[in-house]
């Protein structure tokens, strides 16, 4: 594998489109059991909302650090939502070479679970200097999520489920998280990027999650043959499974290790977004899926077929990893 398969999914919003929709659905079994990774076309999300977001998203990256520490993570407590600087986010253990800003569904203080005080859900954080960041996120997030709702109709065509079978069981009330990335370009003197990971090794955890990227690439997945290369394609979405996905279909559709690494000289942006089970949903494989149990040969030395208990244990397990340091505030 050179590459990764490019998929049209505009017929997975035409119900009436079976023959379409089956099609789809086949490309996409394809895509999952060899690759794990597949790029998106015909997503339904306008390419003045990918240059609208990418141009808010340069623009907040540019304010002063104390402008940006203004939603700082720790502001955002259980909700787990808000800024961090290069290095405050781990892969492993290890300090990745990026800053963000995560985002995620925006909940009111009344609603249930918020009030039940649970992890991960509540309010975005938005810079009072730059409104049109938060007009941006949540109209690709809007379509995103639309597409991401989508696409598991077909994950669920493919595995002779029915096309609600995931929205049935697992999706009606999502997890929805969205992540703004920006990898800084490294400057003379600064030492071998070429030894310097964006972000290490690593899978996703939930169900799909779709990726825009701007034009300097650097994403890179792990294939049969060794690491290739998954660079930009202009309007195109990237989208891989994750661990969940894995964990529900018996290792039929795989998790793929991926990375980044920004060698490109320039400033890098991406916007992932992580469509994933409701927080309470219980992870069991699917009806008729292989029951797997022990270690396998993913990244880690795990094995997500061991895992017993609900989205929302898996998430916090893999969270608190990522962000030690907020973990008491947040998550007690």
């Amino acid at each position: 594998m050179a590459s990764l398969p490019v998929i049209e999914m505009s017929p997975l919003f035409d119900r009436g489109d079976v023959a379409g929709r089956a099609r789809v659905a086949g490309e996409i079994a394809q895509a999952c059991e060899a690759h794990g990774f597949f790029y998106l076309t015909g997503h339904g999300i306008d390419l003045d909302v990918l240059s609208g977001l990418e141009v808010q998203s340069r623009r907040f990256f540019a304010l002063p650090p104390a402008e940006k520490l203004r939603i700082d993570m720790a502001r955002g407590g259980r909700a787990w939502r808000g800024f961090f600087p290069v290095g405050g986010e781990l892969t492993s253990g290890v300090p990745d070479l990026k800053e963000g800003l995560y985002l995620g569904t925006d909940l009111p203080a009344d609603h249930p679970r918020v009030m039940a005080r649970t992890p991960l859900h509540g309010a975005n954080l938005w810079p009072e200097a730059l409104p049109g960041l938060r007009f941006a996120a949540e109209a690709y997030m809007a379509g995103a999520t639309r597409a991401a709702a989508g696409l598991m109709e077909a994950v669920s065509i493919s595995l002779g489920l029915g096309d609600d079978y995931f929205r049935d069981t697992y999706t009606g009330e999502p997890t929805v998280l969205f992540r703004i990335f920006h990898y800084p370009a490294r400057g003379p003197g600064e030492g071998d990027w070429s030894r310097s990971w964006g972000v290490g090794e690593h899978t996703d955890y939930g169900l799909l999650t779709l990726l825009a990227q701007d034009r300097h690439g650097g994403l890179q997945v792990k294939a049969p043959g060794g690491w290739i290369e998954a660079p930009p394609i202009e309007g195109a979405l990237v989208c891989n499974i994750g661990d969940m996905l894995e964990r529900l279909t018996g290792g039929r559709y795989r998790s793929t290790p991926h990375r980044v690494r920004n060698v490109s000289g320039h400033d890098r942006l991406s916007f992932p977004l992580f469509f994933d089970p409701d927080f309470t949903a219980k992870m069991v494989p699917l009806p008729g899926a292989a029951i797997i149990t022990g270690a396998d040969d993913r990244w880690d030395g795990a094995s997500v077929h061991d895992f017993a208990g609900t989205y929302g244990d898996y998430l916090l397990s893999k969270v608190a990893k990522v962000f030690p340091n907020l973990v008491d505030e947040a998550l007690n």
